[in-house]
């Protein structure tokens, strides 16, 4: 014999559940159709609140029919629950009685069919059919998203916040047209759809404070974090999207975004306040130059650890930082030399590249804002003889160094903070050299700049301005061949005037006696 079990009637009150949400659907879905603009005319839209009402009543017979249905479900299922009951336990006994017998052939032939017939009606072919005919009047995705942007425009002419709106508070009127943490939500993705992210987070904003009031909601904590951070993050607020976004962590670790955007915004911000660290320093703010270091920093003569051709002439020497010890030498170029490398130089000026540190191939960058050329010691003696001038004042060989580099800065013209060596994960950036890395710069001024054009040093807080004829030097690798990082520097743009300068690039391979190893890292 056959039971229909109480869990069977639990299920199929699911099933109506399931149905009710899946015809709720079909209506919310059917809003999303035909004519646009609907939101444009009051008079049309009122129209909508009857035909809505109408489906409200239509949705209610509907549920009522499958009540119906169910009731009549259940009173079968009682029915035969009691008769199965007393069937099942002394099933021969209860079959010896002819009676018994005839009615379980007649059950099975003639009322289980019945019942199946009953469980296979559909009461809401009314509903669906009722649907189908106000349908084509509805608003669709169009009309939606234009009520959500007039709901905007009108939070910005009247200068309405977004709170206040939220709980139905307009000027001189309080009523229950309220927003749910899902309808500010979807304001916020309307305007985040649309780029627009002033009133994307304005929204998501708003969400969030619902929610975190305790509002129950459908859009989680999750998805609503999600969009908010990007959208700080759009509107330039990094530390802002790093906190939005490591709340979102915190709630869900596994999140697939939120991690990478939590590592790439953290990265942003270091280079914003690095950058932002850089222009201070352009403009003449936040050196850290104090009292103390600068009675650290003296002046002297240099003769290139006794070159015979400094000995009689040493060079002036003036320390312009301590640590990393930055120095400046004057005199070093007289203005014919000046002139006569700049000659050389022009006709050869094209926009100054950067060594692609993955490949080793010079190429033009965003960041580097300048016209440059290289000139050989063979292309006048002026240059081999300014090379030569190089070795005798550092004491190192110039043979493995680069050849000298003339650049040229107009207006605006920059070269942002950058480091001269190569890092460890950009091993082969001279590799095609030959020379090992770039282990000291040596920088020549050849012009005076009336406004702007320093050199500088944001990590540390230095700043070096242009002096016509002199030159600074620095080592870009301690003794151990280790990059030095606070050497990481800049050309600030030029805000008046034309910068001209040249400079040397002094690579590892034949200073192994002149700059012996050290016995530290940092050495």
């Amino acid at each position: 014999m056959f039971k229909i079990k109480p869990s069977g009637i639990k299920a199929a009150e699911e099933g109506l559940t399931m149905k009710c949400l899946v015809f709720i659907s079909l209506f919310l879905v059917g809003c999303q159709r035909t004519h646009a603009e609907v939101f444009t005319s009051i008079g049309q839209m009122t129209d909508l609140l009857y035909t809505e009402k109408e489906l409200v009543q239509s949705l209610r017979d509907y549920i009522k029919a499958e009540e119906s249905k169910l009731t009549a479900v259940k009173s079968w299922a009682n029915k035969l629950d009691a008769l199965t009951r007393v069937s099942t336990s002394d099933p021969e006994g209860y079959l010896a009685h002819p009676v018994n017998a005839y009615k379980l052939m007649k059950r099975l032939n003639t009322e289980w069919s019945e019942l199946e017939s009953l469980v296979l009606q559909n009461p809401s072919d009314g509903f669906i059919s009722n649907m189908s005919v106000h349908r084509q009047y509805f608003p669709d995705e169009e009309d939606q998203t234009g009520a959500a942007k007039a709901l905007m425009r009108l939070q910005d002419t009247y200068q309405l916040d977004s709170e206040a709106f939220s709980k139905g508070m307009l000027p001189g009127v309080h009523s229950n047209a309220v927003l749910t943490v899902d309808d500010c939500f979807d304001m916020g993705k309307t305007a985040y759809n649309d780029a627009d992210y002033y009133h994307a987070v304005l929204w998501f904003q708003q969400a969030l404070k619902q929610l975190d009031d305790g509002e129950e909601a459908v859009v989680s904590k999750a998805d609503i974090l999600d969009y908010l951070s990007y959208s700080v993050y759009q509107m330039g607020d990094l530390p802002r999207a790093i906190e939005l976004t490591r709340r979102l962590v915190a709630i869900d670790p596994n999140h697939q975004r939120a991690g990478g955007n939590l590592r790439y915004f953290e990265q942003l911000l270091m280079k914003q306040l690095r950058e932002e660290a850089y222009e201070a320093l352009c403009r003449g703010e936040g050196l850290q130059l104090t009292e103390a270091r600068r009675s650290r920093l003296f002046c002297r003569y240099h003769d290139g650890k006794k070159s015979p051709r400094l000995l009689l002439k040493p060079i002036k020497e003036e320390d312009e930082w301590d640590s990393p010890h930055i120095v400046r030498y004057l005199n070093i170029l007289s203005d014919q030399e000046i002139e006569k490398i700049k000659e050389l130089a022009k006709p050869r000026l094209a926009r100054a590249t950067v060594r692609d540190p993955k490949t080793g191939v010079l190429t033009t960058a965003p960041y580097r804002v300048s016209k440059s050329a290289w000139l050989e010691a063979e292309d006048d003696p002026v240059v081999d003889r300014v090379n030569q001038r190089i070795e005798d004042i550092t004491g190192l060989t110039v043979e493995t160094a680069e050849l000298l580099q003339v650049a040229n800065y107009g207006v605006g013209g920059q070269y942002e903070p950058h480091y001269d060596f190569s890092r460890k994960d950009e091993r082969d950036a001279f590799k095609r050299l030959g020379t090992g890395n770039r282990m000291a710069t040596f920088l020549n001024y050849m012009s005076d700049v009336e406004a702007g054009g320093a050199t500088v040093f944001p990590d540390f807080g230095a700043a070096i301005w242009p002096r016509k004829g002199t030159a600074v030097f620095w080592y870009n690798l301690f003794k151990s061949g280790e990059g030095d990082y606070r050497t990481r520097h800049a050309a600030c743009p030029v805000l008046v005037g034309s910068k001209w300068v040249s400079n040397k690039w002094i690579h590892e391979r034949g200073q192994e006696f002149r700059r012996p190893c050290g016995l530290t890292e940092v050495d």
